[in-house]
């Protein structure tokens, strides 16, 4: 059962008061009152240090107010304000329940906000299941593509400071002809290459396996789109819980890591080399917090499959998973066979 009581949570226009709601397509606070938009440095800098003062202890009261939701069906767990919380769960369809107040140790560091409404969304959703022929007609019905969410999901994203080694023995080949003769010249050589590297931004998804494909389908995220994390740009969205911590991380990023300081280090060898991994030693390292966008829907299918659409909120790169409509396909078929029997019958004709 959700609360029905708890308090609605608002942030409120510098010249009405009226609320104000984030629009992606714009990248502005909007008021649908007095129809004023905010860039947020202006909204950051608008009023007195009163108001300021006021806006930071709104920010607090909607971090209090935020609640997670169970879904008894899938388990998906995320988190929203009394405001954006639907009737369905935006993963399976399936209603879903109030849980316990988010501690503030999953307060976010960095967000990347919105860059697609809900109505460029669709557009982009549509265009992409409609160019693909067997899909079934309910899947891009009105009544499903209104289900679309915008879902801010989970990432840890990480810095550090690096030194690599890279040592190996290889071979370089040279060969040339004189006369009807030709002749290989083979030198064993021995490599040595050492560097300096700082990584930037590596994200990894903060949720397990089950989503896992799908967000890393949408990435990536451009390092320049992230912001200093601030409650309103969730208004109007619904934000899913991290479910892995950093710690867990440190195996899969430092690997990441390996294998970009090897294909750095190795580009700069000419001639064959064995794979040998280099040494790579962290000097320090700087782990973030991020809620990064996802236009999500989902689609049940009659044997009770769920297929999963997933967009890039920012960058609008799409991965998908699409059902396909047997009677559609048994169609096709039907229509192939017709032809061929057409074709049978009319050389059978002709050979009479």
């Amino acid at each position: 059962m959700i609360d029905m009581e708890q308090t609605t949570v608002t942030y409120s226009c510098p010249n009405c008061g009226a609320g104000l709601v984030f629009d992606a397509e714009k990248g502005k606070f909007a008021c649908e009152f007095c129809l004023s938009e905010f860039a947020k440095d202006e909204l950051d800098a608008a009023g007195s240090a009163e108001q300021a003062r006021e806006r930071e202890a709104r920010d607090e009261d909607f971090r209090a107010q935020m609640r997670a939701y169970f879904c008894p069906s899938c388990g998906a767990e995320v988190m929203a304000d009394g405001e954006t919380v639907a009737d369905f769960c935006y993963y399976c369809h399936n209603p879903v329940v109030l849980s316990d107040r988010l501690s503030g140790a999953f307060r976010p560091d960095r967000v990347i906000p919105f860059k697609f409404g809900k109505q460029q969304a669709i557009e982009k959703f549509l265009k992409y299941a409609k160019s693909h022929r067997y899909v079934p007609r309910d899947y891009f019905c009105a009544e499903q593509v209104d289900k679309i969410t915008g879902v801010y999901y989970p990432f840890w994203v990480t810095d550090a400071d690096s030194s690599a080694a890279l040592t190996a023995e290889g071979t370089r080949i040279r060969t040339w002809i004189v006369g009807n003769v030709k002749y290989t010249e083979t030198t064993r050589l021995e490599f040595e290459r050492e560097g300096e590297i700082h990584f930037e931004d590596i994200v990894s998804s903060a949720l397990s396996t089950e989503d896992k494909e799908m967000l890393e389908g949408v990435l990536p995220y451009p390092s320049e789109a992230l912001e200093e994390f601030s409650a309103p740009y969730l208004t109007g969205f619904v934000a899913k819980k991290r479910d892995v911590e950093r710690d867990s991380l440190s195996e899969e990023v430092r690997e990441k890591m390996q294998d970009y300081a090897d294909r750095l280090l190795r580009g700069t060898i000419s001639g064959e080399v064995p794979k040998t991994a280099p040494r790579l030693d962290i000097h320090q390292s700087h782990w973030e917090y991020a809620l990064m966008p996802v236009w999500v829907l989902t689609y049940r299918d009659k044997e009770g499959k769920v297929y999963k659409y997933a967009m890039n909120g920012y960058t609008g790169k799409v991965y998908g998973e699409l059902p396909i409509s047997k009677f559609k396909l048994a169609g096709t078929f039907a229509a192939i066979m017709a032809a061929v029997a057409a074709v049978v019958f009319a050389v059978g004709w002709l050979l009479l």
